[in-house]
């Protein structure tokens, strides 16, 4: 890839440990020729209920280790050429062992930089580790707000944070129905789904909806009647659900209880490829989306904007993620791919591996990617809080040969279809 050309010459950095921030005479004759290996250290649910969006997340990263390797990796100003390794382990989606394995990774491991575990819950447990070990970690599959306001400074968010999540949902649904006013939340109690949904009931009601419900339920749940009962049919729309597993399950029982909404909207389980399994399940269900191959991110737009383009285009990324692991992307595949180019452009900008350069350089990012527009936050009581990107909203639709496919259906400049409503034919 064209892109990837300038990665291996435009770094003038030390061949010094990120964590140390030592300095060598940049053309130490005993370094040249030499190569050294960064070790970006994360944890992953390869096992637990997270481990359908958390093995995306790995794809993502290891396509880009995989790219930057083969392309020569980082040319140092002292000789010495720099590739990247990852060390990993299964946090079996507990945030108990998470914080034990992240201080593994950087005292044992020697990790030089970190991504986040994959869900809210278990990146905030990981960043306490990350600030007090002083490493930089990038949060690739994690949108809680609250983690930025703990006074943090070394750790930066790629998705839309959760307070923004189900803005657009709301757009959607005004649009396809100005007269819709009656809506439930029903999700899960776990600290992202349910700052999503507390944020989302404010929204609603300054938009002037009606809440008729807002209730939670704990992680594991199989059995979601005690809930559906609970909704009227005068409900206009639906809005919940937490991760992939419960998400399923949620939109199954939806459908084969007939459960009277017009709009459904559930987080994160619609957007990955797996839920067409569900079948007719499936069909009508919203869901907010970090990201999807369809969404039309281009230099053009980057121009327009004023700001930089950087790395793969989407149709690049797109191709090249499923030439590698036969299957299209999901979002949480593009956030683990970004989260390391999200680094890449800091350790070029720096120059340099001290850490409290490439620090900086990660304050002043401001670029367009194949993900979207990418900005921290830098006031210190919200600090690498993610400003800049946008979600897009699909829907599962069935094409004109009754094969389901995803649609992306707000915001209306990247809209591949609109949106059907109501969601299901009467009494579906």
């Amino acid at each position: 890839m064209t892109w990837l050309r300038p990665f291996a010459l435009c770094f003038l950095a030390l061949a010094c440990s990120v964590s140390s921030g030592c300095t060598r005479k940049p053309q130490d004759e005993a370094s040249k020729g030499k190569e050294r290996t960064l070790v970006i250290g994360f944890t992953a649910s390869q096992t637990g209920k997270f481990n359908v969006e958390s093995n995306r997340q790995i794809g993502g990263i290891n396509l880009w280790i995989e790219q930057v390797n083969a392309a020569g990796g980082l040319a140092l100003s002292d000789g010495v050429r720099v590739r990247f390794a990852t060390k990993y382990y299964d946090d079996e989606s507990s945030k108990d062992r998470v914080q034990a394995l992240y201080t593994k990774l950087v005292s044992e491991d020697r990790a030089d930089f970190l991504l986040s575990p994959y869900s809210s819950g278990l990146a905030d447990a990981a960043a306490v580790i990350a600030e007090q070990r002083g490493r930089i970690m990038i949060t690739a599959g994690a949108a809680s707000d609250s983690t930025h306001g703990k006074g943090y400074g070394r750790v930066y968010q790629v998705y839309t944070p959760a307070s923004r999540y189900l803005t657009g949902a709301f757009d959607l649904l005004s649009r396809l129905d100005p007269k819709a006013r009656r809506i439930v939340f029903v999700h899960e109690n776990d600290k992202f789904s349910t700052e999503v949904c507390a944020a989302a009931e404010q929204r609603a009601r300054g938009l002037g909806f009606a809440v008729a419900l807002n209730e939670g339920y704990e992680p594991g749940t199989a059995d979601f009647a005690p809930f559906l009962n609970k909704i009227g049919t005068d409900t206009d729309a639906i809005m919940g659900g937490g991760h992939f597993a419960d998400g399923a399950t949620l939109a199954k029982q939806l459908f084969e209880k007939r459960t009277p909404a017009k709009f459904i909207a559930l987080l994160v389980a619609p957007a990955e490829p797996k839920f067409a399994e569900l079948g007719e399940s499936a069909v009508g269900i919203v869901g907010p989306s970090q990201w999807e191959p369809t969404a039309n991110y281009s230099a053009e737009k980057a121009k327009a904007l004023g700001v930089e383009w950087y790395g793969p285009s989407v149709a690049e990324f797109t191709a090249a993620y499923q030439a590698r692991f036969h299957e299209e992307p999901s979002y949480h595949s593009a956030g683990g791919y970004v989260a390391c180019l999200i680094l890449q452009k800091a350790l070029s900008a720096a120059r340099t591996l001290d850490a409290d350069k490439v620090r900086m350089a990660m304050d002043g990012i401001d670029m367009m990617t194949f993900f979207g527009r990418i900005r921290f936050d830098t006031d210190p009581s919200r600090h690498g809080l993610q400003k800049g990107h946008e979600m897009v909203y699909i829907q599962w639709q069935k094409d004109s040969q009754g094969k389901l496919v995803k649609q992306v259906v707000w915001p209306p400049e990247v809209q591949s279809k609109d949106g059907n409503y109501p969601a299901r034919a009467p009494g579906r």
